[in-house]
């Protein structure tokens, strides 16, 4: 179960003060609505005083000409009091869906702007969890908590009052047996909180459990794990309802504890006020309204258990919601506030200088409990419109040295710049905005394939630019046999497409927005090489004068490249030009060869072609 990491948990009073700035968009509606409360439980107050006064009267005068009159007052002050808990009704509870509605967007604000350190550290399911199950949490604390708390507060005062008028005695000895509801308040209110934040982790372990089943159902059914993963999630299913049960048997204590110590007073009332009227000190109206004023009173304090209930659950889904809202990127700050000249570029210069960098994540995991550092010294330039390759084995660190380019992570030690500035220095939206990034895992949206590939510009792409972007990326073909064209909504994450077309349709996002600076993570291997060839000769063609940054398995695929750097652990062993590294005969000219037997292997003829070639020749 996930908890606040390292956070010592607030007291729910101070984590529910958090609410009152959004409030105040809404202060005349909150206003009404808490007017609404006070005034309808004033007139409600009212009512057994007119019974009263009608039963005195029948019982002094034996006739009742004055009963038409009092029967059409408590109309009048029933239907009056009806018409204004519509409204508070109406209109807190409308206030909750606003807040609510303002808190997700926050939330899901301050998610975007969390760094990928920081996300890291959470699940899925988790963060969904807050998104949803704690904000309705929160939501009934903003609106049904507070005006329940405000009309039993108000109601109960004026019930209070009236019976103070009526006898004082009597209201004294009625309202002995529930000074004991304070005490059960505090001994059982924490206990309702930690139990409900207790519930909110186990169900933010379930949402885990069945988002990764729901993403990964075909792994799932290939490895024949329907009845595993169905053990799991029932396990985890016993658990959410072990703690569900452990809530729901406080609650049973809670609300009945106030229900009985509410009864012992009626019991007061019966025996003491019947004496009292025995011996004339209390008419038969007063005792009747007496008892009506009782039952006002009871209802509240009955409510006031449940209102409680609601606003423990509120405190501890809102000290949930804000690990997020409070959470600060865990490395990469916008501290940037260097401009970019007006003008854009086709190239940038991207420069490494002694940069080292371990994910936090991974801090402490090594055996002396030091960190496991994937890059380490690396140094490099690469001038404006260059084209740099990245090899090395998996684990060596390429996609890691492509992501501290956009700044998606900062390095721990050393320097990255872009156009011979720090990016530190300079504002990560601009940085980013220059930069067309192709991940080793494509992503896409389940939209329209056209919303994909022009999702980086902000869907402003004109019609050349996404044409230009489908042609270099080889996707004509396939857009011109999607029944819909651009406009075919893909699947989930793009299920619709194979692995291939998904990294095109990815790379074709990338493109149309004309990147200064494109970094493609292997962003070719699910590619034919025939594909990859004629998706590299249009790079070089259309995209001349960009900078760009390639990561790859296949040799082939940076070949091509004015540099290139072969990563091993971390570092790099060796650098320079393709031709120069084959004819150095080390790590890179083995893996060359290496690469070469395979495409001979598998009836590639561009690799038979070049290998035909001695060492050092140029291709």
């Amino acid at each position: 179960m996930t908890r606040n990491r390292g956070a010592t948990p607030a007291p729910p009073r101070r984590v529910l003060r958090r609410l009152v700035p959004y409030y105040r968009p809404y202060r005349a509606k909150v206003a009404l609505g808490l007017g609404s409360v006070v005034v309808s439980a004033w007139l409600s107050s009212q009512v057994p005083a007119q019974l009263r006064d009608g039963i005195d009267t029948l019982v002094r005068t034996r006739h009742g000409s004055g009963l038409w009159a009092v029967g059409g007052r408590m109309l009048a002050l029933a239907v009056a009091a009806g018409v204004l808990r519509f409204t508070m009704r109406h209109t807190l509870n409308g206030v909750s869906r606003q807040i609510e509605t303002d808190l997700r967007r926050d939330l899901f604000a301050a998610l975007t702007r969390l760094d990928a350190a920081w996300l890291a550290r959470w699940r899925t399911g988790d963060l969904m969890a807050r998104l949803t199950n704690d904000l309705s949490a929160v939501r009934m604390a903003a609106g049904p908590a507070l005006m329940y708390l405000v009309n039993t507060v108000a109601g109960g005062l004026f019930a209070l009052g009236m019976m103070v008028r009526l006898h004082p005695g009597l209201t004294a000895a009625a309202i002995l047996p529930m000074a004991g509801l304070p005490v059960l308040m505090l001994r059982l209110g924490r206990r309702v909180h930690d139990r409900f934040e207790e519930v909110q982790g186990h169900f933010s372990v379930l949402t885990t459990r069945a988002q990764e089943n729901l993403a990964g159902v075909r792994v799932v059914r290939a490895y024949r794990q329907e009845d595993a993963e169905t053990a799991r999630f029932d396990a985890e299913g016993a658990a959410y309802q072990h703690a569900s049960e452990r809530l729901a048997r406080l609650n049973g204590v809670l609300n009945p504890g106030f229900a009985l110590l509410a009864g012992v007073g009626s019991a007061v009332t019966l025996w003491v006020g019947g004496a009292l009227l025995m011996r004339g000190a209390l008419t038969v109206g007063g005792y009747v309204a007496f008892g009506i004023y009782l039952a006002m009173l009871t209802w509240p304090l009955i409510a006031l258990g449940w209102t409680t209930n609601l606003f423990q659950r509120g405190a501890a889904s809102m000290g949930r919601v804000l690990t997020v809202l409070d959470g600060t990127p865990a490395s990469v700050r916008d501290t940037g506030h260097t401009p970019w000249p007006a003008e854009a570029p086709r190239g940038r210069s991207v420069t490494f200088r002694g940069v080292s960098f371990h994910y936090p994540a991974t801090e402490g995991a090594g055996g002396d409990g030091s960190p496991r550092w994937v890059l380490r010294e690396v140094t490099f330039h690469l001038p404006a419109g260059g084209t740099l390759g990245v090899v090395g084995a998996t684990g060596s660190g390429k996609s890691t040295l492509l992501e501290l380019i956009p700044r998606l992570f900062d390095p721990q030690e050393g320097q990255v710049l872009v156009d011979g500035m720090p990016v530190t220095q300079l504002p990560v939206q601009a940085l980013r905005e220059a930069v067309g990034l192709v991940p080793q895992e494509p992503l896409l949206f389940s939209e329209t394939l056209g919303h994909n590939v022009t999702y980086g510009t902000g869907h402003m792409a004109t019609d050349g630019a996404v044409r230009a972007a489908l042609a270099v990326a080889q996707l004509e073909e396939v857009v011109a046999a999607l029944p819909d064209g651009l406009e075919t909504r893909l699947g989930e994450r793009g299920i619709t497409l194979s692995g291939g077309q998904k990294q095109r349709a990815t790379l074709a996002r990338a493109l149309a927005r004309t990147p200064s600076i494109l970094l493609l993570d292997d962003a070719l291997s699910a590619v034919d090489t025939r594909t990859e060839a004629a998706i590299l000769a249009g790079l070089r063609q259309r995209l001349a004068g960009c900078t760009m940054v390639m990561a790859a398995h296949r040799l082939g695929t940076v070949r091509h490249c004015d540099h290139i750097l072969v990563l091993d652990d971390g570092r790099v062993v060796e650098a320079g030009p393709h031709e120069a590294l084959v004819a150095l005969g080390g790590r890179y000219a083995a893996l060359w060869q290496r690469q070469l037997l395979l495409d001979e292997l598998e009836g590639a003829p561009g690799a038979v072609e070049v290998r035909a070639a001695p060492p050092g020749t140029p291709a």
